[in-house]
């Protein structure tokens, strides 16, 4: 069993300034150490998480459903983990289907 850490929240102190948002309004962009646009670092770090801007169709009551589990967290990006989620299920059913076959085959 893995061995959990023991230490002590409350003794770990952190100095680092709170950042505003007029820390943020001073901030530059930077793709690959070069100054860049916001718009053009928007696109870099999406083409980096591979995310693409689409328009999807749901109904009224899934949108309900995720806003109301999302809490803090961006309820797109709770639907996004969802179907993740989904599809990665699906890779191990499938992978595990395939095992079983294996096995039975060749007993």
């Amino acid at each position: 069993m893995k061995q959990t850490s023991t230490t002590e929240m409350s003794a770990i102190s952190d100095d680092a300034p709170k950042l505003t948002q007029a820390d943020f309004d001073r901030a530059s962009f930077r793709v690959g150490g070069k100054p860049v646009s916001r718009k053009e670092w928007q696109d870099a770090v999406r083409s980096r998480l591979g995310k693409a801007r689409i328009n999807i169709m749901l109904d009224v009551p899934i949108i309900e459903h995720f806003k109301s589990l999302a809490g803090k967290r961006g309820y797109q990006t709770l639907i996004n983990d969802t179907l993740r989620k989904v599809i990665e299920a699906g890779k191990i059913e499938a992978d595990l289907r395939k095992i079983i076959r294996e096995e039975l085959h060749s007993v």
